[in-house]
């Protein structure tokens, strides 16, 4: 599936840059939450691209989630369609990578994805041994995400379920 690729410049603090400065408080953020020993901080925005100033073009949208895990070492997710180039720079994309959970269960894996704004029949996904390749697709709303699954899988044994922009999957361990 093609993406388009498009460098984000911005100056100030209405720009990209502007907005990964303002996580410069991450590592203390960080450091609240092992504090605490539990707990889940999610951050997100969006730039540009609407139309709505009469400009077209990729919108930004970008986001983490911070939860801790076993041991109170915190565990960083990121999603959205701004990623880093070779040397760093911000790129956006043209799908967004959604916010993806895996809860291994005793038999199964259960994978819960976040996709606000595309139907049922929008979403596809494929197994092969332990990667999982999921899209959907819906308007201006594109979403991509391949990744490693903890174990391997029986793909021929998944179930799904859609409800309210919340996809899940469930994906029985291999024998």
């Amino acid at each position: 599936m093609p993406s388009k690729r498009s460098k984000a410049t911005g100056s100030g603090e209405a720009g990209l840059g502007g907005m990964f400065k303002s996580l410069g408080g991450f590592l203390e953020l960080l450091s609240e939450i092992a504090e605490r020993g539990d707990g889940e901080f999610t951050k997100s925005g969006e730039l540009g691209g609407d139309g709505k100033d009469g400009k077209k073009g990729l919108k930004a949208v970008y986001g983490f989630s911070v939860r801790v895990g076993g041991g109170g070492k915190p565990l960083i997710e990121n999603f959205g369609n701004v990623k880093s180039d070779r040397d760093g720079s911000p790129v956006v994309e043209e799908a967004r990578e959604p916010m993806v959970d895996v809860f291994d269960e005793t038999d199964h894996l259960l994978v819960v994805v976040e996709l606000p704004g595309v139907s049922e029949a929008e979403i596809k996904y494929e197994v092969k041994g332990d990667i999982l390749h999921l899209t959907a697709a819906h308007g201006d709303r594109k979403y991509q995400k391949e990744m490693l699954l903890p174990c391997a899988i029986q793909e021929k044994a998944t179930t799904s379920s859609f409800r309210h922009g919340v996809f899940e999957l469930k994906l029985p361990k291999a024998k």
